[in-house]
């Protein structure tokens, strides 16, 4: 027998019960970009029925962040950086895309032996020390102090530096925008890249994460870093699951509670291009050539960063 967790439809008064229990907010301990503690989710795989509520509040919440591009686009010499164009399938949500930050994964699997479908939310594992950014020659990503990454489209040229040194490989480029078009139209890095920042400017104004606060069963639990792995061990031991995400790449914030192990996961998911895996993963950071390299480029971004962020200001005035 097949027992299939329900894909249901999401419900408007459900949303509401789950707003009304998420109104708490995050704890203020953790709130803001100055805040000294690192932010972590807790994912517990188990409630999630892949109602695609989270991804649909995503996309309502951060419609305003997502690119606009100029086409025709220009053409790259050498023709070395593909044009990446999501802008006619902004209603994609089976992968991440440049218009869309988190997407549903399932997997079929044997519990007591039962087959199951284990939904998961996926979405940029925001590492605690994070590869994308101190790895970005460009400056344009960056770590913020309560843990969340993100990537500054005022300021990336598309280059996906970030995308082939996270391990993960989740940011996704959109040709057409970006400061590349005012300065190196054809030499640069043709584009901006996109992903979930964790709506970090919600959480700044002590509010929850869009795709938390939508949530009708309850998936993600959102706090200081300790506290969540605290929470993610009671409940691993409590049904007996597994943690990924603790040490993955050094640790992420991103904090996923399953009842099989994640290498049955992972051979269960469908995985490729904007469809992460669930593998072990080691600490990329702690290579000694990404260690020497960030080292030289951390001067070199920074100088990049304010020489970019001034030319922001002289064209708009801010």
């Amino acid at each position: 027998m097949k027992n299939k967790i329900s894909r249901r439809s999401f419900l408007k008064g459900t949303m509401a019960t789950a707003c009304a229990l998420a109104a708490a907010g995050i704890p203020a301990s953790a709130a803001g970009a100055n805040g000294k503690e690192q932010l972590a989710t807790l994912l517990d795989i188990r409630k999630c029925i892949g109602c695609e509520a989270c991804v649909e509040a995503c996309k309502e919440v951060n419609e305003t962040k997502f690119p606009d591009p100029k086409k025709p686009f220009p053409k790259m010499y050498p023709d070395r950086v593909p044009v990446m164009d999501w802008s006619d399938k902004q209603d994609v949500t089976d992968r991440l895309t440049p218009y869309n930050w988190l997407f549903i994964q399932s997997a079929t699997v044997k519990i007591n032996g039962e087959e199951t479908e284990l939904t998961i939310p996926r979405r940029c594992m925001h590492c605690v020390n994070p590869p994308c950014v101190k790895l970005c020659p460009w400056g344009s990503a960056r770590l913020l102090k309560n843990g969340i990454s993100r990537i500054d489209p005022d300021l990336c040229l598309g280059g996906s530096k970030c995308k082939s040194v996270c391990p993960w490989h989740i940011p996704e480029r959109q040709t057409g925008v970006g400061i590349y078009l005012d300065l190196l139209p054809s030499l640069a890095g043709n584009g901006v890249m996109y992903k979930c920042d964790r709506c970090y400017n919600r959480i700044a104004d002590g509010e929850l994460p869009a795709c938390i606060e939508a949530c009708p069963e309850d998936v993600q639990t959102i706090g200081p870093r300790d506290e969540i792995i605290k929470k993610a061990h009671e409940l691993a031991k409590e049904i007996g699951g597994y943690i990924y995400g603790e040490k993955e790449n050094g640790g992420t914030n991103t904090i996923y509670v399953s009842p099989v192990p994640f290498e049955e996961l992972n051979k269960a998911i469908e995985t490729g291009k904007g469809k992460p895996h669930l593998s072990p993963v080691k600490d990329t950071m702690a290579d000694s050539n990404n260690l020497a390299t960030a080292m030289i480029i951390a001067p070199i971004a920074g100088a990049v960063a304010a020489a970019g962020k001034f030319y922001k200001m002289t064209k708009t005035g801010e």
